[in-house]
């Protein structure tokens, strides 16, 4: 699906969030890579299930076209510094949810455009019959896990030692869901 472009002023920095377009592809492809390797938060190593640009504009149109998924992006001037995506499902039984997941250059972090994404996105669910958001995050990732808490996700489980990082121990995922009455 499609939605307006919204700004954004915080902290002295100026941005947008809009539906990615077929033009940023090729950027979304570094970009996924990029902020891959800046954190271990995320689920991939850096160029891990890489997704080139031709991949990048499939994934935007199929999009762009399916009213039960949403991909933003966040932009400072024409630079494209994070995105996220909500992903629904196909299935009657599943298709009162979707499943929302971001990735936000280092350089970004703290400007609130995690956070203003998750919202766009949550303004859009709600808006569009979608009753259920989730969403997994790591255990140690304290910061997002507060976020997403504060905004009406609550903990619905707990994967433990789901995941393995470079210090050689397992780590518990964070299963969060947001059911909007």
């Amino acid at each position: 699906m499609i939605i307006a472009e919204r700004p954004f002023n915080v902290n002295g920095l100026s941005y947008t969030i809009r539906s990615a377009a077929l033009r940023d592809a090729e950027q979304l492809s570094r970009l996924r890579v990029q902020i891959d390797g800046e954190t271990e938060n995320m689920d991939r190593e850096q160029g891990e299930a890489f997704i080139d640009t031709p991949g990048f504009e499939r994934l935007i149109q199929a999009d762009s076209d399916s009213p039960r998924n949403l991909f933003l992006v966040a932009a400072v001037e024409d630079r494209i510094v994070a995105f996220s995506r909500c992903e629904g499902n196909q299935l009657i039984r599943f298709s009162h949810k979707v499943e929302f997941g971001v990735g936000v250059l280092k350089e970004f972090w703290g400007r609130g455009i995690g956070k203003n994404l998750l919202k766009t996105s949550i303004d859009w669910a709600d808006s569009n019959g979608i009753k259920k958001m989730t969403l997994t995050v790591l255990e140690t990732n304290e910061k997002a896990a507060q976020l997403y808490r504060k905004l009406g996700f609550e903990i619905e489980g707990v994967l433990k030692k789901d995941k393995i990082l470079s210090d050689g121990s397992y780590y518990n995922t964070l299963m969060m869901g947001r059911f909007n009455e």
